[in-house]
């Protein structure tokens, strides 16, 4: 059964699609390493994926735009729903799939050897999509206002992406990802690489992004996801070599406050994990 929450607020955009996911099992070769993941993920909203290492977090969410399947070996059973389209029907291009479900990780990894200006584009060209310069342009300029990011860069487009501070790097790997204008935006512990300040910034930038995106991030982090999260979902394994399941998702205030589960309180009071 789908694990649905009730959503309080009102939507601020229609452009971020819900994600339904059902009967979802992951694996690596024989290995089983997620097992039946049920719920539903509303549009423009923040959800975060919490557990300890291990548990599967991370592998769930790359699933849901098949970025898993590039480990060898990797397949999925079960369905994730976007938009109404299960990403994995039989006649659904992964590229497609990873156009309108992009991905921001946890390392900043802009293209070393590309300027500013040809990062956020890239995902244009590699899409084969043809534009004018003037089109370029302005859809670098609206991506990097989008990552909060323009007002810093825009007097050295020019100059290497990779010339960047650690978290001006990841804004540049957002701008980058929403540049090809996809419905759902998934980060994989986006900060944990960065100082304190840079990660408070990455956290206001997704509170802005939640208004045209679906946004589902994992994070170690108990402060943050109960800072920039709508929405926790907390997956747990019962023992090592055991696969990862979904214990509890809820809305974040109540994670926090009042869990439904044990083992969702001792994570999230640290007692675990």
């Amino acid at each position: 059964m789908t694990t649905e929450i009730e959503d309080r607020g009102a939507a601020v955009s229609t452009t971020g699609k819900t994600v339904e996911i059902n009967g979802l099992n992951l694996f690596y070769g024989k290995f089983h390493a997620v097992k039946d993941v049920n719920m539903r993920v509303p549009g423009n909203r923040v959800t975060a994926f919490i557990g300890s290492s291990g548990c599967g977090k991370s592998t769930v969410l790359r699933s849901i735009n098949r970025m898993h399947e590039l480990v060898p070996g990797a397949y999925a059973q079960g369905n994730v729903v976007v938009d109404g389209e299960d990403v994995y029907g039989p006649s659904v291009d992964p590229v497609a799939v990873r156009r309108q479900v992009g991905m921001v990780f946890q390392q900043p990894n802009p293209f070393p050897t590309m300027s500013i200006y040809d990062n956020v584009i890239a995902g244009n060209k590699l899409n084969a999509k043809r534009m004018k310069k003037s089109e370029s342009d302005a859809v670098v300029e609206k991506s990097l206002r989008g990552a909060n990011l323009w007002e810093e860069v825009k007097d050295r487009l020019s100059r290497p992406g990779s010339g960047l501070s650690g978290g001006q790097q990841q804004r540049l790997c957002i701008a980058r990802a929403i540049a090809v204008e996809p419905e759902v935006l998934l980060m994989d512990e986006p900060a944990s690489a960065l100082d304190p300040i840079s990660t408070l910034a990455i956290e206001d930038l997704v509170q802005e992004l939640r208004k045209n995106y679906t946004i589902i991030i994992v994070t170690h982090n108990m402060q943050q996801a109960s800072r920039a999260s709508d929405y926790t979902a907390f997956f747990n394994l019962e023992a090592t070599g055991q696969p990862g399941k979904l214990i509890e998702f809820d809305t974040t205030e109540k994670i926090f406050s009042n869990p439904s589960n044990k083992s969702t309180e001792d994570y999230v009071s640290g007692r675990f994990g």
